[in-house]
């Protein structure tokens, strides 16, 4: 399990990309990842595309980081979802909640 974030230039987006399994193993790891960043950023983009699995677990990191970033009026996108991953993301009803791409 491998997670990273980079700040934009600007300091206005964090890109958090996520390899191998997201699961409870990586929950510290993930909170990190937005936790211990000196910027505050507007916007957050959740890269997936490396993700092999995911977990009810990551599921609730990922409601952790929305309410990190602001409930209702943050702006995640999760990006570059395989067709499983994107399937646990619909049968959740996360594209309710998080821009899916």
């Amino acid at each position: 399990m491998a997670i990273t974030s980079q700040p934009s230039a600007d300091g206005q987006e964090l890109t958090i990309a996520i390899r191998g399994r997201f699961d409870f193993a990586s929950h510290q790891e993930f909170r990190d990842a937005y936790e211990r960043v000196n910027i505050t950023p507007r916007r957050y983009l959740v890269d997936l595309q490396g993700t092999s699995y995911l977990d009810s677990s990551a599921l609730g990191m990922l409601l952790l980081l929305r309410d990190h970033a602001g409930g209702d009026t943050a702006q995640i996108r999760l990006l570059n979802c395989s067709s499983d991953v994107r399937k646990i993301l619909a049968i959740s009803n996360f594209e309710q909640l998080f821009q899916i791409n």
